[in-house]
């Protein structure tokens, strides 16, 4: 049997032999077939997500508030009138706050004072020394003395008493005596230079107002 081989075409196809009785018309026509591994080399894999149609549309949804109810907005009302009472209260309960702690730093150094003297007192008690309660005795035992010597008089039970406890107790302890008197040295020294400067100042107010009175006669 004879076989007719078709002319080679352009776009890469295997030659295919046809047999001779096929008529014509049919072994005119040129036909082309594709080889299996061509075909699935251009075999591409697609992905769905790259597809137009599998793509999520970006999203417009807009988050709004329900509209405040009635006791909402009673409690809305009710908080912005009393807001200027509480900030009344805020700056009333500032302004306390600076006041106690004013008073706290004034009086703190007289607390502690007394806290130690306290302390001091308890431990002299619980450890008396030799000379303590001798000594206790000679300066009550003065007071007393002091009260007799009165007599009566309202500056003598005020002064005798206390000088004569005073000098039984420097007897006992002259060290504490002596310290003693330097402070009540200091304290007076204090006291009437300040009482010299308030003189001072009141004489000149004084004077002052008595030559404005005699020039407005």
């Amino acid at each position: 049997m004879m076989h007719r081989r078709l002319p080679a075409m352009s776009n890469a196809g295997k030659l295919v032999a046809f047999p001779v009785s096929v008529p014509c018309v049919l072994g005119m026509m040129p036909g082309t077939v594709f080889a299996a591994s061509e075909a699935k080399q251009n075999n591409d894999t697609l992905i769905i997500d790259e597809l137009s149609l599998y793509t999520t549309p970006p999203s417009r949804l807009r988050y709004e508030e329900p509209a405040a109810g009635h006791v909402e907005q009673g409690v809305a009302t009710l908080r912005k009138a009393a807001e200027p009472y509480t900030l009344q209260c805020q700056q009333t309960g500032a302004t306390t706050m600076e006041k106690v702690q004013e008073v706290y730093k004034t009086v703190e150094p007289t607390l502690n004072s007394s806290v130690q003297l306290a302390k001091d007192s308890y431990d002299l008690l619980n450890n008396p020394p030799p000379k303590l309660y001798p000594s206790l005795g000679a300066v009550g035992f003065s007071g007393i003395l002091g009260l007799y010597l009165a007599k009566g008089y309202r500056v003598r039970r005020l002064v005798f008493p206390t000088a004569l406890m005073a000098l039984s107790a420097s007897v006992f302890y002259p060290q504490h005596a002596a310290s003693l008197a330097m402070k009540t040295k200091d304290q007076v020294y204090t006291m009437g230079s300040q009482g010299r400067v308030h003189a001072e100042d009141l004489w000149k107010k004084m004077s002052s107002v008595l030559g404005t009175s005699e020039k407005k006669k």
